[in-house]
């Protein structure tokens, strides 16, 4: 009976702010005795079911893994790709996510073989302060061993209250022992904009991997950093963001924008328009903009690079985008757990939908596999340019990005690039501070590709002489941005990986052309206003 009540009460919970969802931005509907009986016989089938499937399935059935994972995302999955249930430990991620930070010691982890290992802990961070460094191998978390654990066990793991102690278990090569490091649990930020830097004197950079509730001051002041009122350029990077909060898209955009455009509008079945205007504007930020997207850029990221698209504010270079332009709506339920669902569809400034068709393909396929879709619309901008719809944001510039050829990806898919540097297979290089010493100005000159070769043979992974030649030049840039993560971190890491990126190459190149798209358009602007021009307040 104790599993019946559960599960009726949680599905009874889901049904009823779903029901309260539609009641908001749905269309105005009244309940009937039949609509009652209809929900309550539905919650008494499924009871039954689930109390048959406890009784007498073969093997023992967890009823938490029955709703959470089973029951309920399966009555989910029917509406869209987009529509979800968070259980517990999902809707806690969710949350860290949106506001930005949680409390733990500060480290990005990686798998390797059957533990995990550190990849970098984060500057200043509680990991950082204790001394723990890039390669060691994470034994055991207060006592418990975590070898056979996922990357996700053991953070959660290594996750706790403010304040809190944890107890790490390391092993480090070079050292016999293990180590044993106690930290203090802290408040990590969980950053949107993971780097800004200068390109050249002249332009800036921006990389932004998510819309949290810190996304706005932070790219407010990554923008004061590099002077961008001063910039003859500036390239915003949202390659793989997947988006996050509406309100941090529409702040991002208005940013760029002129007070008063309209950045996105949303509306549903039945449900009255909502728009949204750039309130402050650019305040005479009128740098010339280039943003960059892929396929990994989705919905809060599609909505700032349609509204730069749809203004002609910037050129958008790259590949085209994810097409997620569904409302989701989040609620909290009972029991830590939570609910998505898609209540709007998103439409850029010239009304081009963002969400691409998903009626026809398996979600697998739809997440992972998805191809360009045909545009199903053609809107103009602000200067009368043609873009299309339907299907996420087609670039401006279309490039593709660097393939990898068949060795590469077997040096990858043997992570010997990361074992290499940090001394993870055995053979210590830079990290344990042996020669050469890495400094900024560091390359895998002939010397350190001799060793990198010794590695190889060591752990027996198949290359040619031939192979080496013809890779030569993307190996020892593998190198450098693993010696640059040992030795400075990530940012500096990442910096090394955009010395040869084709993509950031032709933003930087379309920059001229930017420039002259947005002074065309307000020009434009100006004329069909009469000749008054946009104003700046």
């Amino acid at each position: 009976m104790q599993v019946e009540r559960r599960g009726a009460l949680l599905v009874v919970t889901v049904l009823v702010v779903s029901a309260v969802l539609g009641g908001i931005y749905g269309p105005s509907v009244r309940a009937t005795s039949s609509d009652v009986n209809t929900l309550e016989d539905s919650v008494k089938s499924f009871t039954r079911v689930l109390s048959v499937v406890q009784k007498n399935y073969a093997t023992p059935v967890d009823p938490d893994h029955a709703l959470y994972s089973g029951a309920i995302p399966g009555m989910l999955r029917v509406l869209d790709p987009h529509s979800s249930f968070f259980d517990p430990r999902a809707y806690a991620n969710l949350r860290e996510d949106q506001r930005g930070r949680y409390y733990g010691v500060g480290m990005t982890i990686v798998p390797k073989d059957t533990f995990t290992y550190v990849l970098a802990p984060m500057p200043g961070a509680p990991a950082f302060r204790a001394g723990i460094r890039p390669g060691d191998k994470i034994f055991a978390v207060d006592g418990k061993s975590a070898e056979g654990l996922s990357t996700s066990e053991v953070a959660d793991m290594l996750k706790g209250p403010k304040g809190t102690v944890v107890h790490i278990t390391m092993q480090r090569v070079g050292y016999e022992d293990n180590l044993n490091f106690t930290v203090t649990r802290d408040e990590i930020p969980k950053r949107s904009v993971d780097i800004a830097f200068l390109l050249k004197s002249d332009i800036g950079y921006i990389k932004l991997s998510g819309f949290n509730e810190t996304t706005d001051p932070e790219l407010s002041e990554a923008l004061k950093q590099l002077d961008a009122t001063k910039l003859d350029g500036l390239v915003l990077d949202l390659r793989g963001n997947p988006g996050g909060l509406l309100n941090e898209a529409v702040a991002v955009s208005d940013m760029f924008l002129d007070k008063n455009q309209l950045i996105v509008s949303h509306h549903g079945r039945a449900s009255q328009e909502r728009r949204y205007y750039a309130v402050r504007g650019n305040r005479g930020v009128t740098v010339p903009l280039v943003v960059i997207v892929n396929g990994g850029s989705a919905s809060a990221s599609e909505i700032v690079t349609g509204a730069i698209q749809d203004h002609d504010r910037g050129l958008v270079v790259g590949e085209q985008s994810f097409g997620k332009g569904l409302v989701q709506t989040v609620s909290g339920l009972s029991e830590n757990t939570g609910l998505a669902l898609t209540t709007a569809r998103y439409y850029t400034p010239s009304g081009r939908l963002i969400q691409r068709d998903y009626k026809d393909t398996s979600l697998y396929d739809y997440l992972y596999n998805h191809k360009n879709p045909a545009p199903t619309e053609v809107k103009l901008t602000d200067s009368g340019r043609q873009v299309t719809g339907g299907g996420g944001i087609t670039p401006d510039v279309p490039v593709e990005p660097a393939k990898l050829d068949p060795f590469q990806e077997s040096l990858l898919r043997h992570n010997v690039f990361f074992a290499y540097q940090g001394g993870v297979g055995g053979f210590t290089t830079y990290f344990l501070g042996s020669k050469p010493e890495v400094t900024k100005d560091f390359t895998a000159d002939e010397s350190v590709m001799k060793t990198f070769t010794k590695y190889l043979n060591r752990e027996k992974v198949p290359y040619t002489d031939a192979d080496i030649a013809d890779n030569l030049s993307w190996i020892k840039r593998e190198i450098k941005k693993e010696a640059f993560i040992s030795v400075f971190g990530l940012t500096e890491g990442y910096k090394v990986d955009l010395e040869e990126d084709a993509q950031l190459q032709k933003a930087v190149e379309s920059l001229p052309q930017a420039r002259a798209l947005y002074d065309n358009a307000r020009k434009i602007i100006a004329q069909r206003s009469g000749g008054i021009g946009v104003q700046q307040q």
